[in-house]
């Protein structure tokens, strides 16, 4: 019966509310309700049990890129993130020339389909050169809804996100277009208005990239963009919890005013990310990460994270006060709702995969278990 499998004991966090002296059964890939005699059991008391985490914007880790690494590289990315507790990821690139970035979405989208990856996310090249980050400026090109529809179309059906500076000419229709098709229409890496933002999210958009990242700050008499993303219940926003992004008090602020069913955390990780200081490439720039920070080595711009989504959810857990079903929801269920795999992953509930993740008392990772399988032994 090693198939059959009781995680018993621990402080079960359901979608209903946290279970003490709770007990998670798996059989084979799939959560179940009830149990066979003789089932293995392992004894959890004092631990946490969550689902295993879903991040929806992610470049990297483990040294590879998902913009730029050969498929095994690739692979080696997501593993790393999965030894981490990630075991749902979206692949994300950074901005590039059209035909690499078609050539890449066919060949990531090969990944989608098996399973490997939970589908693309385009954060450029149709994003403000006022907000660029780090992204090379003289790839950078309005978003024309005729390009936009190249990258959906060379992804084959695995795209799932966009991000768009939507105030650039061409951004309300690529809007439209990708709410038409299923695609997350993000705002982010923008110089827009809070009039322009509006306008954006009346015509489909419904995720903030990175919010407060890469766009205007909130301003008094011009409110921008994080006012309007931040008040409209049809906006999810993404915030990256390493410490280096966000002030806490930014942090407390989005989930306060957007609730914890409205805010997902990312890792926005690039190759760094469970490899390392040194330098390193993002797409075509040169990054130098020094104690764990990310910077472009011209110019100087936060160059993503090296955050692992263990750390943002001990972070919030602990330094930053949330509550710990909070947590969850922004970690887990709330980007699996956006991604559109509720169904199978994002709570630990019978019929879902037995994607789970199993923390001590002070929240450090102890243990990850994906479709059934552990990749982090917690009796190791």
């Amino acid at each position: 019966m090693a198939d059959h499998k009781v995680l018993a004991g621990a402080h079960v966090v359901l979608p209903t509310g946290i279970v003490e002296n709770g007990r998670v059964i798996v059989e084979g890939e799939r959560i179940v309700g009830s149990y066979r005699e003789g089932a293995e059991t392992l004894d959890l008391t004092g631990h946490w049990l969550v689902p295993g985490f879903v991040d929806m914007h992610n470049h990297g880790g483990g040294g590879a890129s998902f913009t730029s690494g050969t498929v095994d590289e690739v692979l080696k990315g997501v593993h790393t993130h999965r030894l981490h507790g990630t075991t749902t990821v979206v692949a994300s690139f950074v901005t590039g020339e059209m035909d690499f970035l078609t050539q890449r979405a066919g060949l990531l989208s090969e990944l989608a389909e098996q399973g490997e990856i939970a589908g693309l996310h385009f954060e450029g090249p149709f994003i403000s050169p006022c907000r660029k980050g780090a992204h090379d400026e003289t790839l950078l090109r309005d978003p024309d809804p005729a390009d936009v529809r190249k990258l959906i179309d060379a992804a084959r059906g695995q795209a799932k996100m966009v991000t768009l500076a939507t105030e650039l000419p061409g951004g309300i229709d690529s809007v439209r277009l990708l709410s038409e098709h299923g695609v997350i229409a993000a705002i982010g890496h923008t110089d827009a208005s809070y009039e322009q933002t509006v306008e954006a999210i009346d015509a489909g958009a419904t995720v903030a990239t990175h919010l407060y990242n890469a766009m205007p700050a909130l301003g008094h008499r011009a409110p921008g963009p994080i006012a309007a993303l931040l008040e409209d219940e049809r906006i999810t926003v993404e915030l990256i919890n390493d410490g280096t992004h966000l002030h806490p008090a930014a942090l407390e602020l989005a989930f306060h005013h957007a609730g914890a069913e409205r805010v997902a955390l990312i890792t926005d990780a690039m190759d760094a990310a469970g490899f390392g200081d040194g330098r390193y490439m993002l797409g075509p720039l040169e990054v130098e990460v020094k104690d764990s920070v990310a910077r472009l080595v011209e110019g100087g711009s936060i160059a993503g994270s090296t955050l692992t989504l263990d750390r943002a959810f001990k972070r919030a857990a602990t330094i930053d006060g949330l509550p710990v079903e909070s947590v969850v929801q922004a970690i887990s269920a709330n980007p699996a709702r956006l991604l559109g795999v509720y169904d199978r992953v994002g709570s630990l509930e019978p019929g879902k995969d037995a994607d789970i993740v199993v923390l001590d008392a002070e929240f450090n990772l102890k243990g990850v278990m994906r479709k059934g399988e552990w990749i982090v032994d917690p009796k190791v």
